[in-house]
């Protein structure tokens, strides 16, 4: 019989732990890796007001942290009060606690570090003849020499608690973790200067740029860390929520600032994508949710986006107190700044890049820019004489309101995508703009067209009205299996919302009704065929208000203009010119690029010329 089993086991009694097993306890929500603690010990100085931070490590963080910085200090006789758990001079009420303005708050960060390692306190504040040196282990305090400021020494990391240092990695490994750990400060702390020294030599440096709000100090700051790559291939993001009318207690201002990669900019991985929520560092699945959700219709696969969001907001109207390491938060209306969030970056990345391509191929784009004009000779000009396939001059049927002005054509060696040269293996547009050379995938530009401009009819009959459709002369009708019938029978009020009819003619065939007028001039059985498709995909009850974009899409991509097409100067022309006009025409629905610059540099240096 197993004598030690809870059953037969003495009963324990109920007893106090100690004070040091309850911080020991603490340190392992708040400290995992010489990381952790690199994250609190900055906290606490960009709390103290400090304009530079250095970083000092050995052995990657586990033999030795040094945190020093400039500013406030902290007064001799509050030093042992540093050290003691929930201890801290940043809240004193609930109602502190409720709008928290400061990095740290919760007073257990250094006690948690000073119960596993070897800790060290060296503070002076303005006006004070010496520093004074706090000892973690035996609590002695004795006169130093330094300036005004703090050091922060951690020594030998879990020296008491050896079991959790088998859990860290390589040094290499620890460092490159506490690099990222300053990386995620610098970037929202642009007036604040960094350094990294590890075994004695200088791993990264950042030096101050200006205030966060200042936009060439905040682009200063992120093509420092992030490298140039990042900021000339990214959009400026800029937008702000208005207070609701009546409601200034529910409805408060959000702002959402910073930059969005364009979609060429994509990565395997998602190691480049920073949110800050009132300054602070967070990962928020609400936020990620909408930044990935801007990118929906212009990213191609599985590839993550890249981006820097800062979002301000009310404090009292997001909880920072939800995890020890204070990485996550939870909002009061996630709806909120889930919408906010998404329709910022959207916003961003809608306005085509044509306009914005440079001597050097950067495709950055800063502001807003615009839409090109299109002339009435280019909108007459497009027209196919080959009946199969979508015409494009079909397209002003999209519209349901009336036409706007059309204002004076551009002139020639304005248009940013060029004037057409020829068009190659009835694929790809060439053509030629004030750079060099620019090729066009017709195809994949034209469904771009044709989808924006169904959505945009989608958005002005709110998805309650049908798409504009058109009679088929004669029905066209094809074999159809059970499921495909059983599919379009249930289906039958969303497909009447898309302009599409189709009906049993008989037990194994379909027959196509109707199409939507903008699509007329396409294959009706391919597109029947293709959205039904679809619609096996998705519950019937809710597919227009979750997949309509992709319903839509799969239309455009029907409706478009096939390769193999051969195309006039001036249609292509034409072609070109809407892609100037057209949001997210960089990208086609799948998101694979459309166009391709090659600049005279370029050229020159295949030819080598100027050698």
């Amino acid at each position: 019989m197993d004598t030690t089993s809870p059953v037969n086991s003495p009963r324990r009694p109920i007893r106090e732990l100690p004070d040091t097993l309850i911080s020991q306890i603490a340190a392992g929500e708040v400290v995992e890796r010489p990381a952790s603690v690199v994250r609190e010990l900055v906290d606490n100085a960009l709390d103290a007001g400090a304009s530079q931070i250095t970083v000092r490590l050995l052995a990657g963080g586990v033999r030795l942290i040094s945190v020093e910085d400039d500013g406030a200090g902290i007064l001799p006789e509050e030093l042992p009060m540093a050290l003691k758990r929930h201890a801290t001079s940043k809240i004193g009420s609930l109602a502190d606690l409720e709008s928290v303005g400061t990095m740290g708050f919760r007073g257990e960060a250094l006690a948690a570090i000073n119960a596993i390692a070897d800790c060290a306190l060296l503070s002076r504040v303005s006006g004070q003849a010496h520093a004074y040196l706090l000892e973690g282990q035996t609590g002695e305090i004795s006169p130093v020499a330094r300036s005004t400021g703090t050091t922060v020494e951690v020594k030998e990391l879990f020296f008491s608690t050896p079991a959790r240092r088998k859990f860290l990695k390589t040094d290499a490994t620890e460092l490159a973790h506490c690099v990222e750990a300053v990386r995620r400060h610098a970037l929202a702390r642009p007036d604040v200067g960094f350094a990294i020294w590890h075994e004695g030599k200088l791993v990264e440096q950042w030096r101050r740029c200006g205030a966060l709000d200042h936009l060439p100090a905040l682009e200063q700051r992120l093509a420092d860390v992030l490298g140039n790559d990042f900021v000339e291939r990214s959009v400026w993001v800029d937008f702000s929520t208005s207070a609701t009318p009546g409601r200034p207690d529910y409805a408060p201002v959000i702002k959402v600032w910073g930059r969005a990669g364009i979609p060429d900019a994509a990565r395997a991985r998602s190691d480049q994508q920073f949110c800050y929520v009132n300054g602070r560092f967070v990962r928020d699945k609400v936020i990620s949710h909408a930044a990935r959700s801007a990118y929906e219709d212009v990213l191609h696969g599985q590839r993550q986006p890249v981006y820097a969001l800062y979002i301000t907001l009310d404090p009292t109207r997001v909880d920072v107190n939800v995890h020890p390491t204070k990485i996550e938060v939870r909002f009061r209306d996630s709806r909120e700044v889930h919408q906010a969030v998404r329709h910022a970056v959207e916003s961003a990345l809608a306005a085509p890049r044509a306009g914005h391509a440079t001597q050097d191929n950067a495709a950055v784009v800063d502001k807003p820019v615009a839409p090109a004009q299109v002339s009435d000779w280019g909108q007459s000009a497009m027209r196919f004489p080959d009946p199969v396939g979508h015409r494009v001059s079909d397209m002003e049927a999209l519209w349901t309101v009336p036409p706007a002005p059309v204002a004076a054509p551009q002139p020639a060696h304005d248009w940013p995508l060029g004037r057409a040269l020829a068009q190659l293996k009835g694929v790809y547009i060439l053509a030629e703009n004030a750079q060099g050379l620019v090729i066009v995938d017709m195809h994949a530009a034209h469904e771009r067209i044709v989808y924006e401009r169904l959505k945009a009819q989608w958005s002005q009959t709110q998805g309650t009205a049908s798409l504009p459709s058109q009679p088929l002369l004669i029905p066209a009708t094809f074999a159809a299996t059970t499921f495909e019938v059983a599919t379009a029978e249930a289906n039958a009020a969303t497909l009447h919302l898309l302009g599409l009819d189709v009906t049993p003619f008989s037990e194994k065939t379909l027959a196509v009704r109707a199409v939507p007028s903008t699509l007329a001039q396409g294959d009706a059985v391919e597109l029947a065929r293709s959205v039904l498709a679809e619609l096996c995909r998705h519950e019937a009850s809710t597919v227009v208000q979750r997949a309509h974009n992709e319903l839509l899409g799969t239309m455009a991509c029907h409706g478009a203009v096939r390769a193999n097409r051969q195309l006039t100067l001036e249609e292509m022309n034409a072609l070109l010119r809407q892609m100037e006009a057209t949001e997210r025409s960089d990208q086609c629905n799948h998101g694979r690029p459309t166009w391709r610059p090659i600049s005279l540099r370029e050229l020159d240096t295949l030819f080598m010329r100027g050698r």
